[in-house]
């Protein structure tokens, strides 16, 4: 890639694998050979945790930092805060600290600019920028929105993570409309995925042919699997936890797809997914 992307990874419902989206994906395009940086937008720090850093809170440095440091335009290395994994990808860590600056937002001129003005700073160290967004539309993921080229929507194929998914596009359209025009959705993800049950299989049907029409969901399906959790809480991605899982398959074949739209968005303007 001759340019950085960068891709925010949200739903605002939790729980339906962002995090391990982040880190699988991250490391499966660090594998490809490209230069990934994945960056902890959740005070919760899943992200920082599934990457091995157990006490996020003891960081000296981490995303508060520099959007402080942006925000008060005081000048930083772009390697400050930066932690490189054994797994090829450069984690910017977060904290509860990044509560206190998301609160701060509210009262900053140009609030929804703060973390693309970071990015701005790194980004031509790296060919893709991923962002483990918190489960919420806040300021805090209206920053990833709008430093972000393209969104991946992580969502379980049942009745309430499905209906999220319109006030999830809404704000990606505002966002859009308002703010970054050149904002897309490069698809939806679906994961942990009981391929068993009758209910998934109907679900996960009538998304593809209703939503389908306007927006890619990803060929790739996560299935649900306790690997998935042991490798977050090993502090690593499943690559190396377990390489011959089913997950670790699919979120091979869901690298492959990323980059595959990656190459379609650099040769054509391709199709407006967000109405």
């Amino acid at each position: 890639m001759n340019q950085c992307k960068v891709i925010a990874i949200t739903n605002q419902k939790g729980g339906v694998g962002k995090t391990t989206t982040t880190v699988n994906l991250g490391v499966g395009l660090a594998k490809e050979g490209y230069r990934v940086l994945l960056i902890d937008a959740d005070p919760q720090g899943s992200l920082t945790v599934s990457l091995g850093i157990k006490d996020p809170d003891s960081l000296d440095e981490s995303l508060a930092t520099v959007m402080t440091a942006s925000i008060e335009d005081i000048p930083l290395s772009p390697e400050t805060g930066i932690i490189q994994h054994n797994e090829g990808v450069d984690l910017m860590p977060s904290n509860i600290e990044l509560s206190g600056i998301e609160t701060g937002l509210f009262n900053t001129m140009s609030r929804e600019y703060v973390l693309r003005n970071y990015i701005n700073t790194v980004k031509n160290n790296y060919d893709y920028i991923l962002i483990d967004c918190m489960p919420s539309l806040g300021m805090m993921t209206i920053n990833a929105l709008v430093a972000a080229d393209s969104v991946i929507i992580p969502s379980q194929p049942n009745f309430l993570s499905t209906k999220g998914l319109n006030l999830l596009l809404r704000s990606i359209s505002k966002v859009k409309r308002s703010i970054n025009p050149a904002l897309r959705v490069d698809g939806i993800l679906l994961t942990m995925v009981d391929s068993r049950t009758n209910n998934a299989k109907d679900i996960i049907s009538s998304l593809r042919q209703t939503v389908g029409q306007n927006i890619r969901v990803f060929e790739t399906e996560v299935p649900r699997s306790v690997r998935a959790a042991e490798s977050a809480l090993a502090g690593v991605s499943i690559f190396t936890h377990d390489r011959q899982s089913k997950v670790s398959m699919a979120y091979e074949n869901l690298t492959k797809e990323v980059c595959e739209v990656g190459r379609e968005t650099q040769t054509r303007p391709g199709p407006d997914w967000v109405r």
